[in-house]
């Protein structure tokens, strides 16, 4: 059943993103009425996601030439090489450009669909069914996508926006803790960088949201995330300016990621809500912003026992080699390391409005080192 629908306007094409519970079953409905030409489909699946599931989905897909291509998904398989693979995989089946490739998983295995998506016979139709919440509250919602390369994460990609989004909360019920801990983290940027009205909500529910144990406001606070973020990305889909807010937090995370090799040692969320908490710090060192705010945001950490402290993720020695991933990112445009921070709960430093010398972060670093 589908009880919500937004529609995310991008310049290059608008979409919906069609939100219920237990709705996973009406996809082949779906396909069969927004994309009439669609006769195979290669379903790209996490094979962590429980078989009920993937049953659900094939079922609905009973009237298509259907593949399906499982996946054991960390950050390492997002490059060319499994990407090759997925793509030799598609042409060996002989599909077309009208043809559709679905992502079932979360945001790895979404941003990695969506890749193969846009590069295979120069695009070809993709559809997005993210199945965590990190995924369903943000990756899914934007048409990044994004491969890993030695260099940094997703410093090759391209824009490639999907047929339509289906987020089905139904789905989140087989996620343990952890994973609704790494999806809270990107809810949270997006109260912090434009909302923060959605910040206190999220101060009342947020612990109910983690424990799943208030459905309702679960997918109010999953609704809210893609209509803030669907807001910014209509406004700037290539991130030329406005859209680089959303990378809050996210330069001191996709760092760690990599200083930590992308393992299993540090998953996308817990590296945001540490990200996002230096970020705040040095926005606070900087004069940016206030006492009370910072205040207020490290008590949200603290009542739902939140990762805050990069310290116990890092030994002291792995801060050169943070710096050096800080320095790969894509939104640097000169020597300098180029930083969103916080101005006030609710908004941020504009783009490209603060950077500051390797150096002088890794002072700071090592002063925050606790």
């Amino acid at each position: 059943m589908i009880n919500n629908k937004l529609i995310v306007s991008t310049k290059s094409k608008a979409y919906p993103i069609y939100f219920g519970n237990k709705c996973l079953g009406i996809t082949g409905r779906l396909i069969k009425k927004k994309l009439p030409n669609v006769k195979k489909i290669c379903i790209i699946s996490d094979n962590k996601v429980p078989k009920i599931l993937l049953k659900k989905l094939t079922n609905s897909l009973k009237n298509f030439d259907l593949k399906i291509y499982k996946l054991s998904v960390n950050e390492n398989i997002k490059s060319f090489s499994v990407a090759n693979k997925i793509a030799e995989h598609i042409l060996n089946n002989n599909f077309n450009r009208t043809d559709c490739i679905i992502a079932f998983g979360g945001g790895i295995v979404g941003d990695l669909s969506a890749f193969v998506s846009s590069i295979v016979k120069r695009g070809m139709k993709f559809v997005n069914i993210p199945t965590t919440l990190v995924a369903q509250a943000d990756s899914s919602v934007g048409g990044k996508t994004g491969i890993n390369t030695k260099n940094g994460k997703n410093l090759i990609g391209t824009f490639h926006q999907p047929e339509f989004v289906l987020i089905d909360t139904f789905m989140l019920n087989s996620l343990p803790k952890k994973e609704m801990i790494c999806g809270y983290g990107e809810i949270l940027k997006h109260a912090l960088i434009l909302d923060k009205k959605f910040f206190l909500f999220l101060s009342k529910y947020g612990r109910s949201i983690i424990l799943k144990k208030n459905n309702i406001k679960l997918t109010e606070a999953i609704i809210k995330s893609c209509k803030i973020k669907s807001k910014i990305v209509s406004k700037d889909e290539k991130e030329n300016g406005l859209r680089m807010i959303l990378n809050f937090g996210h330069t001191f995370a996709h760092a760690f990621e990599g200083a930590a090799g992308f393992s299993i040692k540090i998953n996308h969320g817990t590296a945001v809500l540490l990200g996002m908490m230096l970020a705040i710090e040095l926005a606070y060192n900087k004069k940016i912003l206030s006492i009370k705010d910072l205040k207020l945001i490290k008590k949200h950490y603290k009542n739902l026992n939140l990762p805050y402290k990069f310290s116990m993720y890092f030994k002291k020695n792995k801060i050169n080699k943070i710096i050096y991933f800080m320095k790969k990112d894509k939104k640097n445009t000169n020597k300098k390391i180029n930083l969103i921070l916080l101005k006030k709960i609710g908004k941020t430093t504009k783009p490209n409005n603060f950077d500051i010398d390797g150096q002088k972060l890794k002072r700071f670093l090592v002063e925050n080192y606790r």
